[in-house]
């Protein structure tokens, strides 16, 4: 295969304030199908991700967690690093901006940019968000909360060094006008100048002296390095720029052909970081796509809701390729995509085992079946042969379009169609009818090569999605034919070659039981929160008693969880003027009808939780009497709302 030259792909750098969740995950698995496919089609890749790890926030959550800074971010990295390699990523590089090389470039471009004026000192004076880590001025607040995230923000004035952005404000404007791909999806172009450059840019804050958890000015050591111009300069300190001569590695792979990155940081790909770069005359990027969110159901995932998900906990449910073709498929282009329990448990049925699976399985045991597994000259044609084939060599292109304008679910749903129209062959041709006849034994012979060919298809164009099972796939074809050339036209599956045996590439679920054990274990991790699990008796302080909240509420309704044996969908009135739901399990021991009108004592400020797709606000007070056998706490003729002290 020829050399397509060089294209060099990124994900933004993960926060390393937390472990990343599934919604997180997203992006690196995105980022490396992209990655996959351009290698397969002949291009030199370089993929970069890494962490981002300074800031304010850390620093407050390492001193909470009684460790350093460093100690902690060294923990949150590796955490991050080993979701990337659970997951299957290939990437080529990985950095931390902690990494010494890092810091020391961050510092010359620092002082690069001051000394040619676009960096001066000044004071800032405004609102300060510490989660986003942003300043806002009164009238970008919204009902006088941050515009990004919500939360409350407070009041901060402090020296800084500051970035003109408005002096390259006009320069932005022409080239984003003049390159109509730079920002992908359009509509975030749009909103990027409409409602962020062309009503004015305002000069970026881009040094701190309220914490030390940052990279050092060095010529003026109370300030430290603000967010942004530390954490985008990744891109290119990651492969080798320096202010003072640059390596080749940078020459060769600088501009980036693509940042992959979410919507939410769209404004800072696109307006800080190629002034940034424009500042110090350097190519900008050729494309900056913001792709959209993976909400839990429809809500945006949080700990705070209490709906997360991650990703090595539905790797253990599921494999890791049913994991990526559920993030890659489910998402759409421009808006928002989905993921609940039930509809990752109900693709894996429907998509992996019955349309992908069976295809496999089957068309390798009647070929192992009605030849030994020898793979038979194709002599006998007809013309459904060729819808099959042309649908075949069709899907290619349809892919390669796709992946143009990354439209990856478009991609995967083109090549699951591919596995459809191949089952569908298969009903056309009916081999088990071929195979009671003699005569037409060339015939069915035929029909399996094409299947067995459509089946090479499938796998190499699924190499980038899931990598895993294409190897598989090839195992039990007991194919060496894998490169992306070889898709130029049908029939280079090899006349001869004896099959492997038929082996289930993924079993089905039992949807019940998985939904099942899934909210045991969920309800067991909240009990855990709201009473870890330790040797012998903890004390408590009083403050910390008095933060939990009891309160009597009465039981209005109550029905079972039909998904779950245990768990119980309750209504309470707790005094309030709107219906709490709580879900609890103690459906072994009570039946709905022994509840309504009941009086209980709940923990009312206890985190919401998601517990077989029900929320659940609150947990019942209750009693384990013995092994077997827990008693609910009733309080009868205590008015709904009374507080327990």
């Amino acid at each position: 295969m020829a050399d397509k030259g060089k294209f060099y792909i990124t994900t933004a750098i993960a926060y390393t304030s937390r472990k990343p969740h599934i919604g997180n995950s997203y992006e690196i698995v995105l980022t490396d199908a992209i990655a996959r496919y351009k290698r397969l089609q002949g291009y030199d890749v370089f993929m970069l991700t890494g962490t981002d790890e300074h800031g304010q926030k850390i620093e407050e959550y390492a001193k909470e967690a009684g460790v350093t800074p460093k100690a902690y971010v060294d923990k949150v990295a590796g955490e991050i690093r080993g979701i990337c390699d659970l997951l299957g990523t290939s990437y080529d590089g990985f950095i931390r901006t902690t990494d010494e090389n890092h810091e020391r470039v961050v510092q010359k471009i620092f002082k690069k940019l001051y000394d040619q004026g676009d960096i001066y000192k000044g004071t800032y004076e405004g609102m300060y968000c510490t989660p986003c880590e942003s300043f806002w001025t009164e009238s970008q607040l919204v009902d006088g909360k941050c515009p990004d995230c919500g939360r409350e923000v407070k009041p901060a004035k402090e020296e800084a060094y500051f970035l003109k952005l408005s002096k390259y404000q006009k320069q932005l404007e022409e080239f984003i006008e003049a390159n109509e791909n730079f920002i992908y999806p359009e509509a975030r172009k749009k909103e990027m100048l409409n409602n962020f450059i062309k009503p004015g840019l305002q000069d970026l804050c881009v040094s701190r002296t309220s914490f030390k958890w940052g990279i050092p000015v060095d010529f003026d050591d109370k300030h430290v390095v603000y967010v942004w111009l530390d954490a985008l300069s990744n891109y290119i300190t990651a492969i080798g720029y320096d202010p003072d001569g640059s390596s080749d590695m940078y020459k060769k792979y600088w501009p980036a052909d693509v940042h992959i990155i979410g919507k939410d940081i769209v404004r800072f790909h696109t307006i800080y970081w190629p002034i940034m770069l424009m500042a110090l005359g350097e190519p900008l990027p050729k494309q900056v796509f913001g792709h959209p969110w993976l909400l839990f159901g429809e809500d945006k995932m949080s700990k705070s809701r209490g709906n997360v998900i991650y990703a090595d906990d539905l790797v253990e449910l599921l494999g890791v390729d049913a994991v990526r073709y559920y993030l890659l498929s489910e998402m759409p282009y421009a808006s928002d995509g989905s993921i609940t329990y039930e509809t990752i448990i109900e693709r894996f049925n429907s998509d992996l085992a019955n349309t992908l699976g069976n295809l496999v399985n089957r068309t390798i045991a009647m070929q192992n079946k009605y030849f030994d597994g020898v793979i038979c000259e194709p002599t006998d044609c007809e013309a459904v042969d060729d819808e099959l084939k042309q649908f075949a060599l069709d899907t290619v292109k349809k892919v390669e379009k796709c992946f143009e304008t990354y439209r990856v679910s478009d991609a995967i749903e083109a090549v699951l169609n591919l596995a459809k129209r191949s089952n569908k062959y298969i009903d056309e041709t009916m081999p088990w009818a071929l195979a009671k006849d003699e005569d037409k034994k060339a015939r069915l012979g035929t029909v399996l090569y094409n299947l067995l060919e459509a089946i090479r298809f499938i796998a190499v164009l699924i190499s980038p999605f899931m990598p895993e099972t294409a190897e598989k796939i090839f195992a039990q074809m007991n194919c060496d034919i894998k490169d992306y050339d070889s898709l130029e036209g049908f029939g280079a599956t090899k006349v001869g070659v004896k099959v492997g045996k038929a082996e289930a590439l993924f079993q089905r679920i039992d949807a019940d039981k998985m939904l099942e054990d899934i909210a045991k274990k969920q309800e067991e991790a909240q009990k855990a929160q709201a009473k870890p699990e330790i040797e012998g008796l903890a004390e408590i302080a009083f403050d910390d008693f008095a933060k939990v909240e009891l309160r009597v509420a009465e039981i209005t309704a109550c029905e079972p969880i039909k998904k779950a044996k245990k768990l119980l969908k309750i209504t309470v009135n707790d005094g309030t003027d709107t219906p709490r739901q709580i879900v609890s399990g103690i459906a072994p021991w009570y039946k709905p009808e022994d509840l309504i009108g009941k009086s209980v004592v709940i923990v009312a400020n206890l985190k919401p939780a998601k517990l077989c797709g029900e929320m659940s606000n609150g947990m019942l007070l209750a009693g384990d009497v013995s092994e077997d056998d827990v008693k609910v706490l009733f309080v009868d003729g205590m008015p709904a709302g009374t507080k327990i002290r």
